[in-house]
Parts: C-alpha cells; structure tokens; sequence
C-alpha cells in the first residue's frame, strides 16, 4: 500500500481537491525541454469524451517516463484533463482575452458539458474513469462577458471560466460533479487510488 500519490498536474485547483480528501502528493511536472500543451491538441472531428481520454493518457505516460528518468520511488501517479464541449465542439484554453470572450459569448444562454477524465497509473495497472456534468450559463450581455475576461479569470481555464470564481455569478444551473467542474471528480479519483492501492 503507497502513503502518497504523484501528481502530474499543475493546477492549483486539483492540489486543494487532493488535500480535501487528505490524500498526500508529490508534484512530478514536466521538465522544461517537454512541451505539455502539444499533448492538449484537439484532432480533427474528435468527440469531446474521446479527445479529453485520450489526451489524459498521453499526459500520464509522459509522466511515467518522466518518473523513470528521474528515479523516483514508486508510487501511483495521477492524471487528469478537462474540457468543455457545446455538441461535439472542443474549448480549450482560450489564446488570449478576444479568444476567451468568443468562448464565453458561445456558451452565453447554453448548456454544455464539461468532461474530466481521471487516470492512475499503479505499476503496469492503469485505471481511468470520465466525469460528465452539465452546465448552464445565462445569457450573458457584451458588458458581463467584457468585465469578467477583464478579471484575467478566463485565461489557463478550458471553456475560459473558472466554476468557483466569479463565473459562478453567470451560471444558473449545474448537472453532475461540482468537483468535477472544477477539475479532479472527487469520487471518482477516490475509487481509482483506492484500486492503485493507495490508502485513503
């Protein structure tokens, strides 16, 4: 039974769920000379649940090799992605702040979905799930969309808003895991360390 997990992951937001459920971490991030974001691009006609599994799995054997290279003790590394689909169309992160209010106008009065997929790797074991939840914005006006790109919020956030910022001023109903909005579906990600063997 491990004591700890590696986190592959550079969002703040994943460290606190980790911590909320008391789970120790160690970060294993990407060395300089790797480029992470290339793992993040979206294939032509990709479906959001295959595209946001797919790319969770490339992060997770980059990880894996990182943690070889670097002869780490053993123990479950954990992965995650996120990304936002209206239908079958992907939101990343957004490039800049124009990119972000198009985003954001685009999701303005919808529902979409925002699909977090969790793996672990354990050994040769690799256990995954997907999180699906929905989210529905109101119709946002030019000005909300303007002020709230202004806050800066929107940037390094798939679908260019944070669920537990000030985005949450705009939403008005939310469907499935509020954790998994976030960013690492608690439940979730505790079954699969569980598997991992880790003791939680």
């Amino acid at each position: 039974m491990s004591h700890f997990v590696y986190l592959a992951s550079q969002s703040p937001r994943r460290r606190q769920l980790l911590e909320q459920l008391g789970i120790r971490y160690q970060l294993l991030l990407p060395d300089e000379s790797e480029d992470a974001e290339a793992l993040e691009l979206a294939f032509k006609n990709e479906a959001p649940s295959a595209y946001v599994a797919r790319v969770t799995g490339l992060k997770l054997d980059a990880a894996t090799a990182r943690l070889i290279r670097r002869k780490l003790k053993s123990a479950p590394i954990l992965c995650a992605d996120t990304t936002v689909a209206l239908g079958r169309t992907i939101y990343g992160k957004p490039e800049d702040a124009l990119d972000a209010k198009r985003m954001l106008a685009e999701l303005s009065g919808c529902a979409h979905r925002v699909l977090t997929a969790v793996a672990v790797q354990s050994g040769c074991k690799r256990f995954d799930a997907l999180s699906t939840s929905k989210v529905t914005f109101e119709a946002m006006t030019s000005k909300q969309i303007n002020a709230y790109a202004a806050t800066g919020e929107p940037m390094g956030k798939a679908g260019a808003y944070a669920v537990q910022g000030r985005a949450a001023l705009h939403i008005t109903r939310i469907d499935g895991s509020y954790s998994g909005i976030m960013g690492l579906p608690i439940r979730e990600t505790a079954l699969l360390l569980k598997a991992a063997g880790l003791r939680i």
